[in-house]
């Protein structure tokens, strides 16, 4: 009776506070800032959490924020976790809070737009510390509220970044976390619709860079030099039948794609080498291994047959996001009472990539998406992530909110 007039509050507080949650998120969305460089972000999530009277830890991976609530009674350590860091992209989007922010990126002067939803997650982690502190002699255990730097990368510094480096500083020690949950906003997603996964739910990502030597020459006399350019072409097609011949895809999806080529600068010159720059998308160590192998193989291979050479190298990225089944199948409950059971459906794995794999690697994890995406609207139709016309419904922000809560409640007093 107790835990369901808790829970009856919390749902009432998560809706009141709506309107603030919404806020915060446009605030952060007109002034995004690229990951390591979350220095006003970190700044309002800092004083907000020390206004709630949680201790607080600024600085950790760099620019990250660490808020710890210790309820009146003994019980589990819970971390939620929400990503902070804007991308380089333009915003087209005509809204009275749209990005104005530009920045040079790359060598390339670009905007700096929220296109992946992180300003909502803040938000949402936000509107969630401040429902639970009023709670605080209800629940059992302590709560790390993490705000994390850099999802996305950083560019260009070759050196532990984001989740990574805030667990390699101890962010899931002192006390040490049991579990970690969180949530990812998708705007192809019905608003208020909850989607999950339990197992390998968001793919390991690596990336590749591919040179093509070959002998540089006039471009009326290719019998005269080796041209890395139709042997990289060669080389890309190659790639291709990575995933169709060689992946068991009745097993798990692999994905690898060549995102940028680059070789010579004139009409009539055979240049002396291409570059070739890629991804890589698998969901299991086996997986990843022969995809890695076939790459360069494939590469060394086809160069070798036109008398050119090839150096592979590839980048270690993210992890798998593993989804812990048993912990997945016990908070499922938890999630259909913040959302309604009709809107809480399990989905297929997700080829895109996720730092929370750090934390699900140490902790057994839940990370679960949350929808964003006009119900009018179809998800064919509506501005995928990472994209200058990325736009979200907040209207479903409040089921965010009452979803971390259920699950630290339920948590608690299974545990």
């Amino acid at each position: 009776m107790a835990q369901s007039k808790l829970k009856k509050a919390i749902a009432e507080e998560a809706l009141a506070i709506q309107s603030k949650t919404v806020q915060w998120r446009r605030d952060f969305h007109a002034h995004p800032e690229l990951g390591n460089q979350e220095f006003r972000t970190a700044g309002i999530i800092a004083e907000h959490l020390r206004a709630l009277g949680l201790e607080v830890t600024e600085g950790v991976a760099k620019t990250g924020v660490v808020g710890i609530l210790k309820g009146s009674k003994e019980g589990p350590v819970i971390a939620l976790r929400a990503d902070m860091d804007a991308l380089p992209v333009t915003e087209r989007v005509d809204v009275p809070f749209k990005s104005t922010v530009q920045t040079n990126y790359n060598d390339q002067l670009t905007g700096v737009m929220h296109a992946c939803g992180h300003d909502s997650h803040m938000a949402i982690l936000m509107a969630t510390a401040e429902v639970l502190v009023k709670h605080k002699n209800e629940l059992k255990g302590t709560i790390k509220f993490i705000f994390q730097p850099a999802e996305e990368g950083v560019f260009g510094e070759g050196i532990r970044f984001g989740a990574d480096l805030m667990v390699a500083e101890g962010v899931l020690e002192n006390p040490k976390v049991d579990v970690a949950f969180g949530l990812h906003i998708n705007s192809q997603t019905p608003a208020g619709v909850i989607n999950y996964r339990p197992g390998p739910t968001m793919a390991g990502v690596d990336q590749f860079y591919i040179t093509v030597k070959g002998k540089q020459t006039h471009g009326a006399y290719p019998w005269s030099g080796v041209d890395p350019i139709a042997t990289a072409s060669q080389i890309v097609m190659g790639l291709n039948t990575i995933v169709s011949r060689n992946v068991k895809l009745i097993e798990q999806p692999a994905v690898v794609s060549v995102g940028s080529i680059h070789g010579g600068n004139r009409h009539n010159i055979i240049p002396e080498e291409v570059k070739l720059v890629g991804t890589i998308r698998t969901l299991g160590v086996d997986q990843r291994k022969l995809v890695h192998r076939r790459i360069k193989e494939i590469a060394e291979n086809i160069a070798l047959s036109a008398g050119a050479k090839a150096e592979v190298v590839i980048e270690s990225g993210y992890p798998v996001t593993v989804n812990n089944v048993e912990l997945t199948k016990k908070m499922i409950p938890s999630l259909q009472e913040a959302a309604g059971a009709e809107n809480v459906i399990e989905k297929n794995v997700v080829m895109g990539a996720e730092d929370f794999s750090y934390f699900a690697r140490e902790v057994p994890s839940l990370f679960f998406f949350l929808g964003g995406m006009d119900r009018k609207m179809s998800p064919d139709k509506a501005p995928a992530h990472h994209t200058p016309d990325f736009k979200l419904d907040e209207s479903g922000f409040y089921v965010g909110v009452k979803a971390f809560c259920n699950l630290v409640i339920d948590y608690q007093n299974q545990n």
